[in-house]
């Protein structure tokens, strides 16, 4: 497998040139728009966690406890009232205390469990998800990196699953509890005055206009504020990979004006949101009283009029169950608040999940064996937009061992060929084989063990020098290592760092220079010894002394593999088996380089005005 700047087992980490550009097409994310509380959704997040279900199944058990123990204390407390106390019975009343104490230290430490098997489940569920989500990006091919910008893409990762932690781990188990205190503490209003329990049926119409129309304020204003934060995060990304472009062209200004006005937009959102919550929670909060109120009236009325001390009683113990019934109400309003959040956040992770990729291995497709490195493309075309072709009946073969030279001005198809040499597309038309092999009839993974690819701006993990020359054989040596930079004849620009191959590079290579991260890329496809070598402008970073080292060192890299070569420095490529001019995605010329200067066609005038080096 190839180290090589992008390659590496399934394609981990690409060029992120395409990832990261800088003007790219928004997504259309917000077409589709689901219902504030979608079950499919809630079922399919919830189908996450297959793995944890003996996990969730003893949450449930713990939570279905608590929802019993929280009204039999209010039970307890009002019996201890209207009991013992009521009658004088300082014994029992001592005992009913102590009864109710133990109750309440059993309900506190249910909660502790509770809340501990809780985040653990959160936790796990979330666990699985990022890891879904990361291997789920690894299988799309690069177009899907020229659709969704890497904010976005982070967002999901990051504030949207953390979202759904808090909808999996907190809205479902509460709102149980909650909605089996209400049930409960139902049952035993009903039991203790019917009539009362009608009163309070009869406002419950009252509240669920109240609830209906903040939960449709708030299910749009949610998602208004996730889009929001995804835009911010999207922006602040770009500007700090686009750091250098924005300094070099004095746009700090106005990046800061744009991201000022991105930033303005969220906080208008997180207002809205919570300006809704600051109206609806008091007056929640007012209704619940109200009610309370009511009923005090009503029951008290009722008792005055009955005379009968037993529906004091009662009345007291229906009354200590009125609050433990209007006492969720407010906490469900919350729940519901999160549980919008996190279908909002849900809705998004499982769209991002949902985008199937362009293309995939076949289902029949096989492993390649070691490789010859014979490559042929037969009438192929392509275009990243089906509607726009970029190449146009490419034919050609590339025999084992042999050097392809590709020429043209920028934009004529000379990275897309390579692109879908390394099957980063699939053409449109036209067969490309390797080794007799079509293309389509290969896994992507078997190839790209045996393919090195070494690009004008090449990819460099955090880490030493010495691990992003391994990537491509995790268990190289440090002396084979070395081996791979002596051989290119650049060891000793390598030893030169401050700690030589022991060096930082920094996040993507910011420790060390472009030329000194080509010399490490190329060392990178020495180690990893392909079969299929392409070099994308490689030595464009590399200073014309360093270069001069190189070439002797880039015969021997060279020598034995298929190797396509794309460089604007002609002289360069002067010892290609076959140089290839392209133009509008068309081969107009071919031939070597001595061949194509004689025909004194394109090429030719291509080399006098850009490829002379004074050594034909």
């Amino acid at each position: 497998m190839s180290g090589s700047g992008a390659i590496s087992g399934k394609l981990t980490v690409l060029d992120t040139s395409g990832l990261i550009a800088y003007v790219q097409r928004e997504q259309g994310e917000d077409d589709v728009r689901q219902r504030p509380l979608d079950w499919r959704l809630i079922r399919r997040l919830f189908g996450e966690a297959r793995a944890h279900r003996r996990h969730m199944l003893w949450l449930l058990v713990v939570v279905l406890v608590r929802t019993v123990q929280l009204p039999l204390m209010a039970w307890a407390l009002g019996h201890v009232i209207s009991g013992p106390i009521a009658s004088h019975n300082y014994t029992l009343a001592l005992w009913g205390v102590g009864l109710y104490l133990a109750l309440a230290l059993f309900t506190d430490v249910t909660f502790v469990f509770r809340s501990r098997l809780a985040l653990q489940f959160g936790e796990a569920v979330v666990h699985d998800l990022r890891n879904v989500i990361f291997g789920h990006l690894h299988a799309q091919p690069m177009a899907f990196f020229g659709r969704f910008r890497l904010g976005r893409i982070i967002s999901r990762m990051l504030t949207d699953v953390d979202v759904v932690r808090t909808g999996v781990q907190d809205v479902l188990f509460v709102a149980v509890v909650q909605i089996g205190q209400m049930a409960i503490t139902a049952a035993l209003m009903l039991y203790y005055d019917w009539m009362l329990f009608l009163v309070v049926l009869g406002l419950v119409p009252v509240l669920w206009m109240v609830n209906r129309r903040f939960h449709v304020r708030m299910s749009a204003a949610t998602r208004a504020l996730q889009e929001s934060w995804s835009r911010t995060t999207g922006t602040l990304v770009e500007s700090i990979n686009g750091m250098r472009l924005t300094q070099a062209n004095v746009r700090a200004q106005r990046n800061a004006e744009q991201f000022a006005k991105l930033v303005d937009q969220h906080a208008r959102n997180n207002l809205r949101i919570e300006a809704a919550n600051a109206g609806y929670l008091p007056f929640l909060e007012f209704n619940n009283q109200f009610f309370l109120a009511v009923i005090l009236l009503l029951g008290g009325w009722r008792a005055m009029e009955s005379g009968d001390p037993g529906r004091i009683t009662a009345i007291i113990n229906f009354f200590f169950m009125a609050r433990m019934f209007f006492e969720p109400i407010q906490a469900l309003g919350n729940q519901y608040s999160g549980a919008l959040t996190a279908m909002a956040g849900a809705e998004r992770i499982f769209r991002l999940l949902d985008t199937q990729p362009e293309w995939r291995d076949a289902p029949g497709a096989v492993a390649l064996p070691p490789l010859a490195g014979r490559v042929e493309f037969r009438g192929i075309g392509f275009g990243y937009d089906p509607r726009k072709p970029v190449l146009h009946d490419v034919t050609f073969v590339a025999e084992p061992g042999q050097t392809v030279a590709l020429v043209g001005h920028t934009g004529c198809g000379k990275s897309t060929i390579i692109n879908l040499i390394a099957k980063f597309y699939l053409p449109t038309t036209g067969e490309l084989c390797i080794d007799g092999h079509e293309i389509r009839a290969v896994t992507g993974d078997s190839l790209h063990r045996q393919m090195g690819i070494v690009l004008q701006v090449n990819f460099l993990f955090s880490g030493t020098v010495m691990d992003n020359i391994r990537v491509g054989r995790p268990g190289a040596s440090d002396d084979e290592v070395r081996a791979a930079a002596r051989q290119l004849d650049i060891l000793d620009l390598l030893d030169a760092l401050p700690k030589g191959l022991a060096s930082e590079v920094g996040e993507n290579g910011a420790n060390v220079s472009l030329g000194q991260r080509q010399l490490i890329c190329f060392a990178r496809a020495m180690l990893a010894d392909p079969r299929i070598l392409i070099l994308d402008e490689a030595t464009s970073s590399v200073d014309a002394l360093t270069e001069l080292r190189l070439q002797q060192a880039l015969a021997a890299l060279l020598s034995g593999r298929t190797s396509f070569v794309v460089a604007h420095r002609l002289s360069t490529i002067r010892h290609a088996d076959q140089v290839l001019v392209l133009d509008h995605g068309r081969i107009i010329e071919r031939g070597t380089h001595l061949e194509l200067l004689a025909q004194g066609g394109q090429y030719a005038e291509l080399y006098r005005e850009f490829g002379r080096g004074g050594d034909d």
